[in-house]
């Protein structure tokens, strides 16, 4: 029996949005009402209905932590590299009614650098948030401003020595942008695991950078529109 020798064509990629009953634009809209404003699962469900599309808090709740990842991850080869001094701070929320620490970092041009969910605030907390911003970046601070924790010396030393480190008892660059999260995450009704506390944490930093322009999309898009626009080109690209 004779093997032919033809390749089979090549396979388009299976797109994210297989498989899932709803189409594209409704699961994108759902995904960027929630990062956007401050609503909740329910209140996302609420205004779908309103608009002839009756979903689940929960299904929405399924998507964001589904695409959210999806859309960051496709979005970061059209995002600005961050600055050279970076603010790095922790601040907390309840998780399923137990304090987690939120480590953060901005840019001196508010970019959010990277963002990590821990159980502990500790050096090995703080050099694996450290870590995972200079890999995924692949971009080396000059200066690094933190508050007085006696961790941040010895972590930055390993990491990045090259960088001129910075200590205030207030750092209120960062400590402003906490405010913002803070504000955000209050009509959530809170999160109930680490990962999911992680994935909103991220989606949350990823519109805030969307917004402020980090990123070069929704560009031909009139400015209330942008975000919008951005998604449709991020749902194209996953």
């Amino acid at each position: 029996m004779k093997h032919s020798n033809r390749r089979r064509p090549a396979q388009p990629p299976r797109s994210a949005f297989a498989g899932f009953r709803f189409p594209p634009d409704v699961i994108m809209v759902a995904v960027r009402l929630y990062l956007r404003y401050n609503l909740s699962f329910r209140d996302v469900e609420e205004l779908l209905i309103e608009r002839g599309v009756e979903v689940d808090h929960v299904t929405v709740f399924r998507w964001v932590q589904r695409f959210t990842p999806l859309l960051a991850d496709a979005a970061r080869w059209c995002r600005h590299a961050p600055g050279d001094r970076w603010y790095v701070d922790e601040t907390y929320v309840k998780v399923n009614g137990v304090w987690r620490y939120v480590y953060r970092a901005v840019d001196q041009d508010g970019q959010v650098i990277d963002v990590l969910v821990s159980a502990r605030r500790d050096a090995a907390a703080a050099r694996r948030f450290l870590r995972r911003a200079l890999t995924t970046l692949k971009v080396r601070p000059t200066e690094v401003v933190t508050d007085v924790a006696p961790v941040y010396p010895v972590v930055l030393d390993e990491l990045v020595p090259s960088a001129w480190h910075v200590e205030r008892h207030a750092n209120n660059r960062i400590e402003a942008d906490h405010s913002q999260l803070k504000h955000r995450l209050r009509p959530m009704r809170g999160l109930r695991t680490d990962r999911t506390a992680q994935t909103i944490i991220a989606g949350l930093a990823f519109m805030q950078n969307l917004r402020r322009g980090h990123y070069e999309l929704g560009l031909d898009a009139p400015r209330g529109l942008r975000v919008a626009e951005a998604f449709t080109e991020l749902a194209a690209a996953i």
